[in-house]
């Protein structure tokens, strides 16, 4: 077998693999539960610096209590990371501390009225076209992405939207 034989067949190798990771992620979309999820803004520090939305997902929590720093004015980040269980129910992204599905690392959270909510450790990048206009949120906005949740792994994003006065209205990024 010739060098150029070998350079083929490893082009065609990597082709492959590169159509069936792409072919299921495609599948995963079509058959997958999908769900809009609440997100925060998060810009990580990454060696990439291309166009994109950086997210962290937050969610309702079940099962899970929070628990207070033991040092007065330092974080509770760590004190509060937890394994958690993402289920989709009526149509809403949920974490819960036992049960099937998915699961992911999250950070339990206290609201000011008392609820917990979750926040996913790892924020999700949806990448952005040169072209593509991204509104800055006004008051009253919030930012919502919607993700296929897979059968293991992390949600992975599809889109993302605005949501103001209780109406979604996704965003055109491409």
């Amino acid at each position: 077998m010739t060098a150029m034989w070998k350079g083929l067949l490893l082009g065609a190798l990597q082709i492959a693999l590169v159509l069936s990771l792409g072919g299921k992620l495609l599948y995963d979309r079509v058959t997958r539960p999908r769900v809009w999820v609440l997100a925060e803004v998060y810009d990580p520090e990454l060696p990439i610096r291309g166009r994109y939305l950086s997210e962290r997902l937050r969610f309702p929590a079940e099962g899970f209590g929070y628990k207070e720093p033991s040092q007065p004015n330092s974080t509770d980040w760590y004190v509060n990371q937890n394994w958690a269980y993402l289920q989709v129910r009526d149509n809403q992204l949920i974490a819960t501390a036992k049960g099937p599905g998915p699961g992911e690392w999250v950070h339990i959270r206290r609201n000011n009225d008392g609820s917990i909510v979750a926040l996913s450790e790892e924020p999700v990048l949806l990448f952005v076209s040169d072209n593509a206009n991204v509104p800055a949120l006004k008051r009253g906005e919030e930012m919502w992405v919607e993700v296929t949740i897979p059968a293991q792994g992390p949600p992975r994003p599809i889109r993302a939207g605005i949501k103001e006065n209780g109406v979604l209205t996704p965003l055109k990024l491409d």
